[in-house]
């Protein structure tokens, strides 16, 4: 509604992808106390389902945009910050609320007249997010390595840790309800990539606040 707006290429980023990532939150929220609403569980479960999808439209909408921009706009190591991560967070969480369906599925009518399709668009949203790991590797080692861009604490890193978690655990669950065990090494093993990602985050912010509080003491 704003009269004044930035450019295309200075307004949109990752960020935006935080619409999809709250939708599919609630879509999951209301999955998982479905069945504590007994009579009107299915009520609930529908509510979950248009959330979910709405979740993913909201993605291929935004996700344009943002690929967009980086395939036809200058494309600065500067412009890479770390919530461009939650390109691949935003489907991992909408992989996740697919597979709650999935298993919830089990006497409910409507969704086991379309129980193919949540598989097939939970795969699909899983496949996306995979897809975007190396490419997301890739630019990293061309923002830091090649453009020699300053590696250093920034709150925004905890938009990296988080995708990285999601995608363990959305991978695990999708092997369980699609009875894919080929796929539970991938997500035993991001474990680690997650904490790894996790530990050097929390230590670059302990670090910052050690010299905050040294900084501001008295000489």
């Amino acid at each position: 509604m704003k009269q004044q707006k930035p450019s295309f290429a200075e307004g949109i980023n990752g960020a935006w992808l935080l619409a999809v990532v709250a939708t599919e939150a609630v879509s999951q929220l209301a999955t998982l106390l479905s069945p504590m609403f007994g009579a009107h569980q299915t009520q609930l479960l529908f509510l979950s389902l248009c959330l979910w999808l709405c979740g993913g439209m909201l993605y291929i909408w935004m996700i344009s945009l943002i690929f967009y921009r980086y395939t036809f706009f200058v494309f600065s190591a500067s412009d890479l910050m770390p919530p461009y991560w939650i390109n691949m967070g935003a489907v991992a969480i909408s992989t996740l609320a697919g597979a709650l369906l999935i298993e919830h599925a089990s006497g409910v009518p409507f969704l086991m007249e379309i129980a193919p399709f949540l598989a097939s668009f939970t795969l699909f949203f899983w496949a996306t997010a995979t897809w975007w790991i190396p490419m997301l590797v890739i630019l990293g080692v061309w923002r830091h390595g090649y453009k020699r861009f300053k590696f250093s604490y920034d709150p925004l890193y905890w938009g990296l840790v988080f995708p990285l978690g999601m995608y363990t655990v959305s991978t695990q669950r999708l092997s369980e309800v699609t009875g894919l065990p080929f796929l539970l090494p991938l997500a035993h093993g991001f474990i680690y990539v997650a904490f790894i990602a996790w530990s050097i985050t929390f230590v670059g912010l302990l670090h910052r606040l050690v010299a905050i509080l040294f900084a501001k003491q008295p000489r």
